[in-house]
Parts: C-alpha cells; structure tokens; sequence
C-alpha cells in the first residue's frame, strides 16, 4: 500500500509544481506584452503624454508643449493624432477653459494649413517647425488682440519667445516621440536622441506641477526617479545631464524649483559614481545630495529639509521597486552600458553566424557541382563499344554493302565472319595508320568483291570515329578539371567559413597575469590584449610607455613573453610615441622554427636584358614558404611573359589557400585554352613549412632540383610534361624532410644542361656542388651561374637561372628572461 501511495503522489506532486511555474511565467509574459499593447501599439501612451503636456506651462503663462507635439504626431504617427489632441485638450482644460479652446483652435487651424500646401512642400520634416512656429505665434497674437484690444511690447516679447520655443519643441519631439511609440527600431541612440528624450521626459514631468500626496510634490518625486534610473543605468555622465536638463525644465516652469536642478545634477552624479554599490549605492548618492542640497535651501527658505528627504525616500522606494527588466530594457539603447555592448555583440554574432551560413552554403553547392561533375566520369563499358561497333559497321555497310549483290550471302548467311573480319579491319586500320596486314587483306580479298571501297569507307569513317573519340576524351579531362577545381574553391569557403565562425577569446585572466608579471618586473605596461594564445599562432598587443629607442619591448618583454607562454615570441611590428608622454603601440607573434635565406642569379640568352625565365619568392599563410621557377618557351619577350605570368597566376591562387597540385592544374588549363597557339612553360616549386621544415617539390616539365647535407647531395626528380601541352595530367609531388643547414637548391635548364661537352649532367651538377666550399645561398648561386657559363667559352647560349635556399633555425636574438608562468593558458 505504501508502494502504491508514493507513486501515486510522487508524480502528481511534480507535475503540479511545475505547470504551475510556467503558467505563472506565461501569465507574466501575456499581461506585458497586453500592456505592451495598450500603450504603445493602440496608442493609448500618447493621450497621456497628451494629458500631461496640454498642463504644462512655462513661466507660469506660456504653453508652448501641445502644438509641438500635436504636429510630430500627426506627421510620425497620423492615425494616432486624434488621441494626442483629445489628451492635450483635456490637460489644457484642467488649467482653464481658454487654454483648451486656444489648443483646440490652433491644432485644428495647423491642419487647414498643412492640407493646403501639402501639394507643393517637399521635405514635410523641415518646414513642419516653421509652420507650428509661425501659426501659434499668430494665434498668440490674435489672442492678445482679442483680449485687450491692443498689442504691447511685452506681448510681442512673450509671442516670440512661445514661438521660438515650439519651433525647438518640434524639433525635439520629431527625434523623441518614435523612441515612445514604434517599439521595433533600431538598436542604436545617438547623444542627440539621448538629450531629446530626456527634454521630453521632463517637460511631460511639468505637467505634474501643482499635484501632491500628503504635502509631497509629485514632480520632485518623479524627477528624482528619473535622476535615479539613469545614473544606475548610464553612470554618473548620462546622470549629470538628466539631472541639468530636468531641473532646467522645472526652474522654467516654476522660478521657485531653481535650487531643485542643483539637487538633482548633484544627485545624477553621485548615485553615477556610486552605481557599483546597485540600488543602494545610487539611492545614497541621492540621499546625500538631498542632505547638502537641502539644507542650502533650507537656508535661503526655499523649503522643508524633511519634506524633501520624504521625497527623495518616496523616488527611492519607486526605484527600488522598478523591476531588473525594464532597467536592462532601457539600458540596451544607451551607448556605453554593458548591455548596450552585449546587444550589439549580439547583433554581430548574428551577422557572423549569416555570414558563415552563407559561405558555408556556397561551399555545399560548389561542392556538389564537384561531385556532379566526378560522377559524369564514367569509363564506357561492354555495350557501349559494342554499340559505338555497330554504328561504325552500319555506316560502312549502306555506303558499300547495301547495293552489293552478295549482301545476303555475306550478312545473312555468313554473318559471323563477315562481321568478325570487318572487326579485324577497322581495329587494323585504327592502329597501324589505315594499313590493313597481307594475311587479312588476302582473306578479305577473297570474301568480298568490293574489298577496296570497304577500305576507303572505312578510313573515312575511322576519321570521324578518331575526332569523336578525341572529343569525348577532352571532355572528360575538362569535367574532371573542373571538378577539382570546384572541390578546391569549396575547400577555400569551407575554410573561410570556419574562420568566421572561429569567435575571439576573452583572455581576461591571462591578460591580467601577463600585466602583473611584467610590472613585478619593473616595467610599466599601460595596456595588454591578446587575440590569440593558439600554439605557433600567439598575437598580443601591447600600450607601452614611451622608451625613447632604448628597446625595452624586445629586449625585455619579448623575452618575458617568451618564458610565460613557452615559445620564441619576437616583435613583429612596433608604433612609436611621436611625444615623450605618449605610448608605444607594439605587436608580439609567435617566431617561426625555422627561416629560409636565398640567393637568387640569371643571366639572358647572349647577355640579353629579357629573359624567359621567371623566379619567385613567396611568404605565404599558415608559416609557408614558396620558391619557384619558371621557364617560358624559346627566349625573348614571349618567353618572358609566360614563365611571368605562370608565376603571377599561381602565386594568386595559393595565396587564396588551394591547394598546390590543384593550383598548378588551373594554370595549366588557363595556359591550355586561353589561345591557340603553342604556349608552354615550365614550372618548379617548393613549398616549405617553416614550422617543421618539411617540404614539398612540384616539378612541372622543369629540371632536377639538388639538396646539399653536408658532403652528402640528394637529387629530387619528376616526370611531367611542360605547362600548357596536355589538358589534362598528373602533378607529381615529391616530399622531402628538410635539416637545418641544408642548402636547397633549383635551376632552370639554362643551367642543368648549360655545361658544354658533359654527357652526365647529374654528375657533372652534383660534382660542383660537393666541391663548393661555402654555404652562403647568393655565392653558391653566383658560382654555379659562373661555372656553366665559363665552360661554354663565357658564352651565355640560354637563359639562365638559379636558386639556392639555405634552412636555418630561427634563433632568438635575445634569450627568454624568466619569469613565473602562466596557470591557464588559451
């Protein structure tokens, strides 16, 4: 029974505790966005702005808020206007009849005005302040007429300074009313805006001038509550300046509230500099500014200290009680607030995330077009040749057989034979260049009568065959060429991709123990940011003072780096101060394992100035290390645009990131069908990763490469033809584990087969570079072009070039300096 009871209850008691937390939280999420509703989608927020504002006054006489903001709310939200001026005609009847009738008369007489030069205004924003100016000064001065039956000088006074303020109220309200009412905009507040919505805010506020609860000014409270929301919202800066506006805006309504703007500025900015304390911290901001501020008041009689502080507890109380939501609501669209830099953080994430999305989507299709394209290269099987047979015997057949009088004898009753040695016939003729053997010519012979026209058809067929056979095949080579290259580019965009969605680190913690490691030192750093702790991949920035060239960042810091995160980093860039007081701006990144030192010499056909040969170095991404040469076909200016132009191609390519043997085989087929002519052009590279030195050689047409170790020398050799001769081939890479110390190096054929009266050119070339005596790349260079070039009597009878790389380990110049390590590291 007790079994049966816990499970019973065990269940039931669950389910309800749960439907009933997330019912609570729905209920809470429906009467928000209800509210939500109500106020801002029907409308409704402005007949109460409406209200508020059709009560204001300034200077006790002037009201120049509802025109102002009857015609931004006409002209931003028209179809909501009418619920704007019932609420400023019933504000404006709380203070007398007149004033309802005045508002009443000048709104209704703005849209006669608008209606009639709506045809010809171009630009609605800017001529909407001059007209509400223009028409309330008008109606102010009918409205004096009307009274006294004359116009003073005071009159005019007090016309132009109501006009002159509609005219910057209007202004005012057209930037803040879209920030009460459209509810989806953008995420980003200008300080303009900022300014505008805190003078609208307080003139909304001035409307509740007059209205107490239990002898507490209702506008002071609200006022405070303003301050208060802001300053722990934006800080001291935003609270100062809402603070400034609010109390201005009072002290115009009401010259007896102008020690109230010294309150509320000094309050902004001590509950701004205390809003690390929370709420508690900005309401004893607001507490202490009421005790100073208040007291100076009490002494020039301008109020009751316990009066105000009762005030100030009631703000605080409707502080406290504001919920966390709507403060990080309003906080998003405020510059400089950690929400605001969340939100926008957020909003790049997503753009990233789109971004990445739609490259990795170009990467899948790419991807499947290379995937289409491999699966159309399908080798022709069984049937297809025997079908490809029969229309090949078909076409011969009605060109001869069809009016023979022994075609029934030979394809009815012999069909096998006949059929087998017209087999034999076309595969003869197809290899032995339209020759067919004795043997078979002689059988044939006695088979047929018309043995010689079967011949000639059959070589005129075998053309076609040949051509269209040759067709299929270049077509077949041109899918599977692109099909690679579509694979690479997908590669490429996959990699991209990947990139982008690769979000930086927050290195905080580490950023903070290199600083304190550093300054424990003795060294003064001003500012540290790391992009990357990655192995092999370090990248920090660094702010130091001014070092007047002594080279603290890499003698001192460089090394420091060095022993905390435990590899070589080295100063790869460095922005001095311009100033004494100023700081240095420097770069550290990790140093690459090995470098790679050249020598480079050539010489032109009969001691030309243009070669046809080509040589290229090149630092490339992800710590590679290309050499390359290339040698363009015969000599001259033609030859000295292709080998160039191979070089410029793939130097493009790779550096885009595809891979090398696909690289090489884009540039063979732009080489192979941007023109007819005969174009080749040789090519040889090596690839070096300067992380472990290992390298890769890819020979395309070109002569053998050499790799000196010692006294030992090592031949690296490929097959291929050159360049630009076949549409379609094979790239063979040779891979090597390079050595420090090891001397690399690569020559044209100018100098492979330059020596004269040598018939082993291997022995001869690895003879000379066993002998050499030195290791420095531009010697060794300068000495082999030397040789070659003196044992065919000083004459120069091809271009010539050579390269010589010598791998090195990158030694640091400056020793690590140690210091403690780092416990975490990225």
């Amino acid at each position: 029974m007790e079994k049966v009871e816990r499970s019973l209850l065990e269940p039931v008691g669950e389910v309800n505790f749960r439907s009933s937390k997330w019912s609570w939280e729905s209920i809470l999420k429906k009467f928000q966005l209800k509210v939500e509703s109500f106020f801002l989608i029907k409308g409704y927020l402005l007949l109460i702005v409406g209200f508020l504002l059709g009560r204001a006054l300034i200077l006790s006489t002037l009201a120049p808020f509802s025109l102002p903001f009857f015609a931004a709310v006409f002209l931003i939200k028209r179809d909501r206007s009418p619920l704007a001026l019932v609420g400023l005609v019933a504000g404006a009847a709380t203070v007398s009849l007149k004033n309802a009738a005045f508002t009443f008369l000048v709104s209704v007489f703005f849209l006669v005005i608008y209606r009639i030069s709506e045809k010809w205004i171009k630009n609605e924003m800017r001529m909407i302040p001059f007209f509400v100016a223009i028409i309330l000064g008008v109606g102010k001065l009918a409205e004096a007429f009307i009274i006294s039956r004359q116009l003073s000088l005071y009159d005019a006074m007090m016309v132009s300074v109501q006009a002159s303020l509609a005219f910057i109220l209007t202004l005012i309200f057209l930037q803040s009313i879209p920030l009460l009412i459209l509810n989806k905009r953008r995420q980003l507040l200008k300080t303009e805006e900022i300014v505008c919505l805190i003078i609208m805010l307080a003139s909304i506020m001035t409307g509740t001038i007059g209205w107490k609860i239990y002898d507490l000014s209702l506008e002071h409270i609200m006022s405070r509550y303003l301050v208060l929301v802001f300053s722990f919202i934006a800080g001291a800066t935003v609270g100062s300046t809402v603070g400034v506006v609010t109390g201005l805006i009072f002290s115009l309504a009401s010259v007896s509230s102008f020690y109230h703007m010294s309150l509320l500025a000094f309050s902004g900015v001590l509950g701004g500099l205390l809003k690390e304390g929370k709420k508690i911290g900005v309401a004893i901001g607001l507490i202490i500014a009421t005790l100073l501020i208040g007291m100076y008041g009490q002494e020039g009689g301008s109020g009751n200290l316990t009066i105000t502080l009762l005030e100030s507890a009631a703000a605080i109380a409707l502080f406290l009680l504001t919920p966390q939501v709507f403060t990080s609501r309003l906080a998003k669209y405020i510059p400089g607030t950690p929400e605001y830099t969340s939100e926008q953080q957020k909003y790049m994430r997503k753009m990233r995330d789109v971004t990445a999305q739609r490259v990795a989507q170009f990467s899948n299709v790419f991807h499947a077009l290379s995937k289409s394209f491999s699966q159309m290269e399908v080798k022709p099987g069984v049937d297809e040749h025997e079908r490809e047979m029969d229309y090949f015997m078909s076409h011969v057949t009605e060109k001869t057989c069809n009016t023979c009088f022994k075609k029934e004898h030979c394809w009815a009753n012999n069909f096998k034979t006949t059929y087998g040695y017209m087999e034999e016939i076309i595969h003869e003729m197809d290899q032995n260049d339209g020759e067919v053997s004795t043997k078979l010519s002689r059988e044939w012979d006695k088979h047929c009568t018309r043995s010689k026209r079967v011949y000639e058809a059959v070589g005129q067929e075998l053309t076609f065959y040949q051509a269209n056979q040759k067709l299929k095949k270049q077509v077949q080579e041109s899918r599977k060429l692109v099909a690679d290259q579509l694979l690479g580019v997908s590669e490429v965009m996959d990699n991209f991709a990947k990139e982008i969605q690769r979000e930086r680190e927050n290195h905080h913690k580490q950023e903070e123990q290199i600083m304190e490691a550093i300054q424990a030192f003795g060294i003064h750093v001003e500012h540290v940011e790391i992009y990357s702790l990655e192995s092999g991949n370090v990248d920090i920035e660094m702010s130091v003072p001014f070092c007047n060239g002594h080279g603290e960042c890499e003698k001192l810091i460089a090394p420091m780096l060095s022993d905390i995160l435990g590899e070589q980093i080295i100063v790869t860039s460095e922005e001095c101060a311009a100033y004494p007081n100023g700081f240095c701006h420097v770069v550290f990144r990790s140093s690459k394992a090995f470098t790679v030192e050249t020598g480079m010499a050539h010489a032109a056909m009969d001691g030309g100035f243009v070669s046809g040969d080509s040589y290229s170095t090149m630092e490339l991404g992800l710590g590679k290390f290309a050499i390359a040469i290339s040698d363009g076909m015969g000599n001259g200016e033609r030859a000295h645009y292709e080998s160039k132009e191979t070089l410029q191609l793939l130097q493009k390519i790779l550096q885009s990131g595809i891979e090398e043997r696909v690289a090489i085989k884009s540039i063979n087929s732009i080489l192979s069908l941007r023109t007819t002519d005969e174009i080749f052009a040789t090519l040889d590279l090596a690839m070096i990763d300067l992380q472990n030195a290992s390298a890769k050689f890819l020979k395309v047409g070109s002569t053998p490469s050499f790799i000196k170790r010692g006294n030992k020398v090592i031949k690296i050799q490929a097959s291929n033809l050159p360049i630009g001769i076949l549409e379609e081939f094979e790239v063979d890479v040779v891979s090597e584990q390079l050595k420090a110390g090891d001397l690399l190096i690569m020559m044209s054929d100018g100098i492979f087969e330059g020596p004269k009266h040598v018939e082993n050119y291997d022995l001869w070339m690895k003879r000379k570079i066993q002998e050499l005596q030195t290791d420095n790349p531009q010697e060794i260079s300068d000495l082999i072009l030397e040789e070659v070039i003196r044992s065919r009597d000083n004459m120069i009878g091809d271009d010539m070039t050579i390269a010589v790389a010598k791998i090195k380990h990158n030694t640091p110049k400056w020793a690590s300096i140690p210091v403690t390590k780092m416990k975490k590291r990225a």
